[in-house]
């Protein structure tokens, strides 16, 4: 599962899933955000910070406090410059934190490790 601003990480996400022969679902909306993930419980969530819409840091908190989702691979990434959302990420409880240089580069490695 996957939210990006961006439509062409989006396409990388979804491809790299494909290819690992996973589903990516693509959320689009706060709302969309929360009832996916609460219905469908993804082992790998993948987060852009830079979403506006989405309040990235508010969810990864809410999500690893909660024992039924805790155990959920949450990967947010942002530009490199944009070190405070990195550290606000981290600081949530983010399991990585990458720049959004270096997520087409690990997407197999992602895809290839998330359970379910």
């Amino acid at each position: 599962m996957a939210a990006a601003a961006d439509l062409l990480f989006a396409a990388r996400i979804r491809a790299a899933g494909e290819a690992a022969g996973r589903r990516v679902v693509l959320l689009t909306s706060r709302v969309d955000a929360r009832a996916r993930i609460g219905a469908e419980r993804p082992g790998l969530l993948i987060l852009d910070l830079e979403a506006r819409w989405l309040d990235a840091l508010t969810l990864i908190r809410a999500l690893k406090t909660d024992p039924e989702s805790a155990g959920m691979t949450v990967v947010a990434f942002a530009s490199h410059v944009n070190a405070d959302a990195l550290a606000a990420a981290r600081a949530a409880g983010a399991d990585r934190v990458l720049a959004r240089s270096a997520l087409p580069r690990l997407l197999p490695e992602l895809m290839g490790a998330a359970r379910g």
